[in-house]
């Protein structure tokens, strides 16, 4: 089987559930591929955990689910020590951060301390707890959904939680076509509980291997450094993206040339990517959040104005 092909039975496996949303479940296999997490973020209803559970069911491997809540502890992800009086000894139980896929269900239900748990498992793919340090299985990818910060009851995620995650997908409402296709597949039954894996997370760490083969051009990678300092420097952003930032677009770009069956990537695959990967990373100068300014249009702009590489090395 090609790699094009096992990408592509994913996206296909996924549609069995999900109706529509081919964007979305696209950026979630570059999120994956790119060795990255994703953020989904919509009101509630619209399929976010039903997406996460979808792509886990579809590459097998361990999933794990976390409902994150106000009362929820960071010991509660990560795991902890507790002393068994019967060999006289420290015993280390498993937090559910030890998986190949943890979906983070509405992790901004909780307080900051909390999600800033999984600040280490996320960059590191590691988890420390009283000093000793496990490593994390490969796999390992972290999809985390979240309501619109304007509802009640949610703590907007830190800066530095928000750029720990490659990809921000937002699904929205379906079209009146989909919607009908929804209420006649689920008529009957859930489709994810007959829903089966088509790879495996050994075939996802050779996706991720290959990733890193496909060939980015000077032009192209200039064209990466300018488009994020461009974001430093627009009068309308406080903080513009990060080099973190910088590397995930080109990661991304990577995976998506990947999966699109190329061996190389295009300054088409920056301008697609651009959005999910860089707008949340974006922070808006007071004054232009109190006017309303949307940090997506901020991208829009500057990649308006930004000029193309015309030439591969």
């Amino acid at each position: 089987m090609s790699d094009v092909q096992l990408c592509g039975n994913i996206i296909d496996n996924i549609n069995k559930v999900i109706v529509g949303k081919n964007h979305s479940i696209e950026l979630l296999l570059v999120a994956l591929i790119a060795e990255g997490h994703a953020l989904i973020e919509d009101v509630p209803g619209l399929g976010k955990t039903l997406l996460a559970k979808s792509l886990a069911r579809s590459i097998g491997g361990s999933y794990k689910r976390v409902q994150f809540t106000p009362d929820l502890l960071p010991s509660d992800i990560t795991g902890f020590n507790i002393f068994d009086q019967k060999k006289g000894e420290f015993t280390f139980q498993k937090g559910p951060v030890i998986t190949n896929i943890l979906l983070a269900d509405e992790i901004n239900r909780t307080i900051p301390r909390t999600q800033s748990s999984l600040l280490e498992s996320m960059e590191e793919h590691q988890v420390t707890i009283d000093g000793h340090t496990i490593l994390l299985p490969a796999p390992f990818f972290v999809i985390a959904t979240q309501n619109p910060i304007e509802l009640e009851g949610t703590f907007p995620l830190p800066e530095a939680q928000l750029d720990r995650f490659l990809v921000k997908i937002n699904l929205g409402y379906p079209k009146k076509n989909e919607e009908m296709k929804i209420l006649e597949r689920f008529q009957k039954e859930n489709p994810l509980e007959n829903l089966k894996s088509v790879a495996t997370p050994l075939h996802i760490t050779e996706l991720q291997h290959l990733r890193k083969n496909i060939y980015i051009s000077s032009p192209i990678r200039e064209y990466i450094t300018n488009i994020v300092r461009a974001t430093r420097d627009h009068p309308s952003v406080r903080f513009g993206v990060s080099p973190r930032g910088a590397i995930g677009l080109m990661r991304s770009a990577q995976a998506i040339a990947l999966i699109r069956g190329r061996d190389y990537v295009l300054p088409d695959d920056i301008q697609y990517l651009s959005p999910p990967v860089l707008s949340h990373r974006l922070i808006l100068s007071t004054e232009e959040r109190l006017r309303g300014t949307q940090a997506e249009d901020v991208l829009d702009g500057i990649l308006s104005n930004m000029p193309v590489p015309a030439t591969m090395e």
